[in-house]
């Protein structure tokens, strides 16, 4: 079987073999490759290559500081100094920063600190800002108002010569006599009644009793002043800037501002005495004022949203004005004397009998609401009582409703349908009950002639009864209220079938 493939002329077996010389070379040179490698990057924590994040910081005074200076975070070192140069009167000092102490921010403070004795030199100490504020750009510079150098102590024995030193002594022998010595009458003169008699350290001690109070308004008053919404702050700081930059471009009236203002003060001071006491009386006063106060607080939410409601509208209102001017013309000559002005003219005149009718009104709604009381407690429940018919059971209904079925009966027995007008007719029916052909006979109440005392009639069965029995008329008593009056029984004793009625004629 021939060779898939060919040898080279030099192919030598032991040449080519796994693990010849020439690979084991190659492979340890690799190997110390990558340990010099990660041991640089163990040493020097940074990559060979590419630019480090830069930082300048400017000094009022940078003498102590020199290249290669540690830059430390919280104690840890995070790069070192650059470069120290100076620009004009100040130094500027470039620095680095590793990865571990990044962002700084655009608020960050440096100082420059001396290092612990063993140590020796100084270093930059570096505080990396708040979290709100954006980061500081590569290259980018911290001003001097946000930087401060360490005070040495042969700067603070130099700075303290012997005249200073007594000049420093009489300072606090005078600032110890102010607050120590007892005050005159004259001193006394024209101040708060509460510090008489008493010396400065006192009156300052006194002061303390409203320091808390004061502390924690002027607390309150300092978060108002940050406002409810992000920005609200620099928004005011904004518009005083555009305030203060309107002021200085009218410096003449600016000028006569303070001229007034002097005049103003003068008034003032002449009321010194009423101005004390006001001052007095003005912690009480807010005191007291407090509760107010925190409740207008709690309204300004609701009085903000309402300024966002009626904001719509206040856009409209210059159509609205305009528009309103024919309406107004018009309403101008609807009120004028021809018209609506005839009209109050005439309703003047009704004023005195309107008000007579008011002071008789009382009276008038009394008998009313009695009236009303009657009729809801009495008349109603009364006309609400079924009546209970002896002579068919289960045929009961309000009495209210009879009446009105004997109403509807009524009229139509009275339609007659001649020129007579209307009047009722009964006619009696025949029949031939009883003993004399069915004749009955029944008195007739009231009769005018002694000849119609009885009605007769025939019948075609036997009377029963009647029902109601009819008894004596009650008395009439107009003592009593009618509401007061009970419910009366259209069904008791009174209202029980009476006698036969007619009767038979024997």
């Amino acid at each position: 079987m021939a060779d898939p493939k060919p040898k080279p002329k030099d192919y030598d077996e032991r040449i080519y073999r796994k693990g010849h010389p020439p690979h084991r070379i190659r492979n340890a040179l690799i190997l110390i490759g990558l340990v010099l490698i990660g041991t640089y990057l163990a040493v020097t924590k940074e990559l060979p290559f590419g630019d480090d994040y830069e930082v300048k910081a400017v000094f009022e005074n940078a003498a102590n500081i020199r290249k290669d200076s540690p830059v430390r975070i919280a104690g840890v070192n995070v790069g070192e100094v650059k470069s120290v140069r100076s620009v004009g009167d100040a130094a500027e000092v470039t620095f680095t920063v590793s990865e571990d102490g990044r962002p700084l921010r655009e608020d960050t403070l440096v100082e420059i600190r001396p290092r612990i004795f063993l140590e020796g030199n100084f270093f930059l100490d570096v505080k990396p800002g708040s979290p709100s504020a954006s980061e500081i750009p590569d290259g980018g510079t911290v001003p001097i108002t946000q930087t401060a150098t360490a005070v040495q102590l042969d700067q603070i024995l130099t700075t303290l010569q012997a005249p200073d030193r007594e000049n420093l002594s009489k300072l606090l022998r005078g600032y110890g006599g102010a607050l120590n010595d007892e005050p005159t009458a004259a001193d006394d003169k024209g101040e708060d009644p509460d510090i008489q008699g008493e010396t400065a350290a006192e009156a300052i001690n006194d002061s303390f009793k409203y320091g808390g109070d004061a502390g924690r308004d002027s607390a309150i008053v300092n978060e108002a002043l940050l406002g409810t919404e992000a920005g609200d702050l620099s928004g005011l700081v904004a518009a005083n800037a555009r305030v203060f930059g309107a002021l200085g471009e009218r410096e003449q009236q600016l000028q006569d501002l303070v001229t007034n203002f002097n005049t103003f003060s003068g008034a003032l001071a002449a009321e010194s005495d009423n101005l004390a006491e006001t001052i007095r009386l003005l912690a009480p006063t807010l005191e007291n004022a407090t509760p107010s106060l925190r409740n207008t607080n709690a309204t300004f939410p609701y009085l903000r949203a309402f300024a966002r409601d009626i904001e719509p509208g206040i856009r409209e209102l210059p159509a609205t004005i305009s528009a309103s001017g024919p309406w107004l013309k018009q309403t101008g000559l609807l009120l004028d004397q021809s018209e609506l002005g005839r009209l109050a003219n005439q309703l003047r005149l009704t004023a005195p009998p309107a008000g007579e009718l008011a002071a008789a009104a009382p009276g008038l709604f009394s008998e009313q609401e009695l009236l009303s009381r009657c009729v809801s407690d009495v008349l109603i429940p009364t006309g609400d009582i079924p009546i209970t018919d002896v002579f068919t059971p289960g045929n009961n209904v309000p009495n209210y409703k009879e009446f009105g079925y004997a109403l509807t009966g009524f009229a139509g027995e009275m339609q007659n349908f001649d020129a007579n007008g209307a009047y009722l007719r009964f006619q009696t029916g025949g029949g031939d009950w009883g003993g004399n052909n069915g004749l009955v006979q029944a008195d007739v109440p009231g009769a005018g002639l002694p000849t119609d005392t009885v009605a007769y009639g025939r019948a075609q069965a036997e009377p029963i009864a009647t029902q109601p029995l009819l008894g004596a008329k009650p008395d009439y008593n107009d003592g009593v209220a009618c509401h007061t009056n009970p419910v009366p029984d259209l069904n008791g004793p009174v209202a029980g079938p009476g006698p036969a009625s007619p009767v038979g004629v024997p």
